[in-house]
């Protein structure tokens, strides 16, 4: 019982003594630097500890302003600003798989550091300011879900991916909670939940729901029969309830939106661990109706992932290579596009935080611009001092949502349990 009780302790010194700097690469944009593999028995890994926010704000550029509009939550993962100006939250925190060997273990104990110590509430809840003022009240708008987490409205319906199932509610405007319980869409695989989240997002037409359902390991190491439609990006005709697999080979597709000038599905990813800290980024991209990206057999298009048995190589020869890279291990969660004052067109992305560096990379939202529908330059910091000055966790962005009627940012910070408000007082300096 010692023995195991110590395990993460003892791992958590062997793998932080010694630590130095990680070396500096530029892995965002299109063609990222990918360092050689460098495979580990332990793998580097350190998460920040809580620290809470204890009066100060996270930094936003000059022109820009912040300030928490809900706090206390439980849990707010991803947001949704319904037509008439109220903000759905998605509160709720799903169940792992089993741990199956002892890096999970250890991995598990070193990531339960920097969670919050709340219970997800499993409910979506309401925002509203009723008389513009900027202060949001609060109901309860549907409980008793099973970790929601995407959220899509299209005409009449209100869509909410639950981790075991992709369910609807009847919805006009000004409901201020649902009429009924929700009715069952269709099922999401949730026999195991490595990945538990379910993204979610609509075609522009409304025709089509995007559902993204993450793999059930890092590589495969439990089986290929566990990942069965799992890493995929499905596709659902919301008319017949008729669904097919759009992409697969994404590992974890944790956040989906529409790019507003061409209509295509956007994603970002999270991808694999345990072979160096500079492997591999996490990306964004845009979504081919049938492509492969790489999981598990390759990463970053058709770079072979030696751990992976029995190599696929007729698979590697089709993978696609993503659009943007984000950087290694910063665990985007949130995605948005939005024209934004002073920064134009482009998408916001966030950026939850690494667990397998030394250094921490991450925890931010950033912009990245946009132009003919496709990514433009490098990424700007936009929303950042989640980490304090000791290197300790004010808190951490997961979702993000853009309310064009008011012209401000909204990212819910899963850790604090805070959603935050930017605006953008003043016309942004060029980046």
């Amino acid at each position: 019982m010692m023995r195991a009780l110590t395990l993460p302790a003892l791992a958590l010194g062997t793998v932080l003594a010694g630590c130095g700097g990680t070396p500096t690469l530029d892995q965002t944009g299109p063609t990222p630097q990918l360092p050689a593999i460098n495979q580990r028995l332990v793998p580097a890994m350190r998460i920040p500890r809580p620290a809470g926010w204890n009066g100060a704000l996270p930094t936003v550029p000059r022109g820009f302003a912040i300030e928490p509009i809900a706090t206390d939550l439980k849990i707010p993962r991803q947001l949704l600003v319904l037509p008439n100006g109220d903000i759905l939250v998605a509160e709720g925190a799903g169940k792992s798989a089993p741990r199956m060997r002892p890096k999970d273990v250890i991995a598990g104990y070193i990531k339960s550091l920097g969670k919050s110590a709340v219970e997800g509430g499993d409910r979506l809840t309401l925002l509203r300011d009723a008389n513009g003022d900027g202060r949001y009240d609060r109901t309860v708008f549907a409980e008793g879900l099973n970790a929601p987490y995407g959220l899509a409205l299209v005409g009449g319906e209100l869509f909410v991916a639950n981790q075991d199932a992709l369910v609807r509610f009847a919805y006009r405007p000004g409901m201020t909670r649902a009429e009924g319980p929700p009715v069952r869409v269709v099922r999401l695989p949730s026999h195991l939940n490595h990945h538990w989240t379910k993204s979610l997002t609509a075609s522009a037409d409304g025709g089509k729901l995007y559902v993204g359902i993450g793999a059930n390991s890092n590589v495969g190491e439990r089986g290929m029969a566990v990942e069965q439609d799992r890493a995929v990006v499905g596709e659902i005709d919301r008319a017949s309830g008729a669904h097919r697999t759009y992409v697969s080979g994404i590992r974890n597709p944790t956040a989906l939106a529409v790019e507003p000038s061409t209509g295509a599905i956007w994603s970002v990813a999270n991808e694999r661990d345990e072979i160096g800290e500079n492997l591999v980024p996490d990306y964004l991209t845009g979504l081919r109706p049938g492509g492969f990206y790489g999981w598990p057999y390759s990463y970053w298009g058709r770079r072979v992932d030696p751990r992976v048995m029995p190599q696929r190589p007729d698979l590697v020869a089709t993978a696609l290579t993503p659009d943007y890279a984000l950087g290694s291990h910063v665990a985007a969660l949130g995605l948005a596009f939005a024209t934004a004052p002073g920064l134009g067109q482009g998408a916001f992305v966030v950026q939850h935080g690494s667990w397998n560096r030394r250094t921490p990379s991450g925890y931010k939202v950033v912009w990245v611009p946009f132009r003919d529908g496709r990514p433009a330059g490098k990424p700007r910091d936009i929303v950042t001092g989640f980490l304090d000055g000791s290197g300790k966790a004010r808190g951490r962005p997961v979702g993000v949502a853009w309310d064009a009627a008011r012209g401000a940012l909204l990212v819910a910070d899963d850790l604090s349990n805070t959603v935050w408000r930017v605006t953008f007082a003043a016309a942004a300096p060029a980046a």
